[in-house]
């Protein structure tokens, strides 16, 4: 509204008028004219999480703090599965209440605080850890500090989530995650809910990176733990560029984390990263190698259903040995005694069947997989393979179940499998 104050002879009533119409005029320009004087409200879906972590070696244990900031009630509840057994001190604003070992919080319409405590070390066999703090380092996956969460907010509201960590001297930090000055943030184009995923590496660390086939490739571990980088990243140059191949969604970024004693003797895989212990070869005396095993977990991104984990570790190790063979790693003659050897031990497994994966029985799944890879190359004339079938299961969103690969390969296979039809599958659940 613009306001023009007139001249020249006025009447007494215009000259009244006139005043209040400066005076209204004065109001506006101070912004004083509003309907109301509250603020109007804020229109933003986003809500900002931020996980502040404190490491306390002399606890073997992570202080954990989750901040929550939204400017209407967004996030309405959170709810956590943390068993007495890891997690505890448990403090925060707004309603905090527990239900079977699940925490479940009601946050402050305009945000708050949550804090607790998590032991980190966690014994994965007798006297082996797959999560471990000493007084100079630490491994962990997120999920044993910061649990998934079910939330329940308002249709439509995302998070925009990052960690930091607070750390002793001298200390540094790794996760999957872009970031600097040991804060990052936490980006998941898939989730509403941005949480924190992956292997987390604390402590006096060494560090190598290199750019491989388009992959940000970090390995590190913790210093004097004897951890062969180098020959990491060779196996990575030579093996990368047809795993990118294979898997077109495979992440732009690999974080290998290692370490030794008295860290489990395996790999385990997470999005995005995986931890592989220190004295495992890359390549064994038999041909197979578990660090590729592990990359191609990281490539397929899948998780099974009861009595189907047979299939995605079936096919990690069946294609840890197809990238040794593409890749001109090792010849053919190597790849196919590999392949004979895993069938002599997957002839002890009784059944594909169970909760997990044992070693005779992922021996068994490879040994199918490689005969269902030869029945689709022979009956479609090598136009398909068992490529075609595992990049279907890659881009599923939920756990593969038996049916799934029945009805992948049948996209190949219009006319059905004999090697599925063949395989013993009583007592699995589809």
């Amino acid at each position: 509204m613009n306001c023009i104050p007139g001249t020249g002879t006025k009447s007494f009533a215009v000259q009244r008028a006139l005043l209040l119409l400066l005076t209204i005029c004065g109001l506006c320009l101070t912004g004083s004219c509003s309907a109301t004087d509250a603020p109007e409200e804020s229109t933003s879906s986003v809500y900002a999480m931020t996980y502040h972590l404190v490491p306390q070696p002399e606890k073997n244990q992570m202080r954990v703090e989750l901040t929550l900031k939204q400017t209407r009630p967004l996030l309405k509840e959170m709810r956590m599965h943390m068993p007495a057994d890891y997690f505890g001190d448990f403090a925060g604003d707004g309603d905090i209440s527990f239900e079977e070992g699940n925490l479940v919080w009601t946050p402050p319409e305009r945000g708050g605080a949550l804090s607790w405590t998590a032991k980190v070390n966690r014994l994965k066999t007798r006297d082996r850890y797959d999560a471990y703090m000493s007084d100079t380092w630490a491994i962990m996956r997120t999920s044993d500090v910061m649990p998934p969460a079910a939330t329940r907010t308002l249709k439509d509201a995302t998070s925009k989530t990052s960690m930091k960590f607070s750390l002793p001297n001298g200390w540094s930090s790794v996760t999957q995650y872009k970031g600097s000055d040991n804060q990052y943030e936490v980006n998941n184009a898939n989730r509403r809910f941005d949480r924190a995923t992956g292997w987390i590496l604390l402590g006096k660390i060494g560090i190598r990176t290199e750019e491989i086939a388009g992959v940000r490739v970090k390995i590190a571990a913790p210093k004097n733990h004897d951890v062969r980088r180098m020959d990491m990243l060779a196996l990575l140059a030579w093996t990368l560029p047809d795993v990118t191949r294979l898997f077109s969604a495979f992440p732009e970024r690999l974080t290998i984390i290692s370490g030794n004693d008295p860290l489990w003797r395996g790999g385990l895989s997470a999005p995005s990263s995986m931890f592989i212990h220190a004295s495992l070869p890359l390549i064994s005396e038999n041909g197979t190698s578990a660090f590729l095993h592990e990359i191609v977990h990281i490539g397929m991104r899948a998780s099974a259903t009861d009595g189907a984990d047979w299939i995605i570790e079936g096919m990690a190790e069946y294609y840890g040995l197809q990238l040794l063979l593409r890749s001109g790693t090792i010849v053919e003659t190597r790849y196919h005694r590999a392949l004979d050897n895993l069938k002599t031990w997957g002839d002890e497994a009784p059944t594909l069947c169970g909760d997990q994966s044992n070693g005779a029985v992922t021996a068994r799944a490879t040994w199918l997989m490689h005969d269902l890879d030869q029945e689709i190359r022979k009956s479609t004339k090598n136009t398909n393979n068992l490529d075609d079938v595992m990049n279907l299961l890659a881009r599923q969103d939920q756990a593969i179940t038996i049916d799934d690969l029945t009805n992948a390969v049948s996209t190949v296979l219009p006319s059905g499998s004999k090697v599925l039809d063949a395989t013993d599958l009583s007592g699995c659940t589809s």
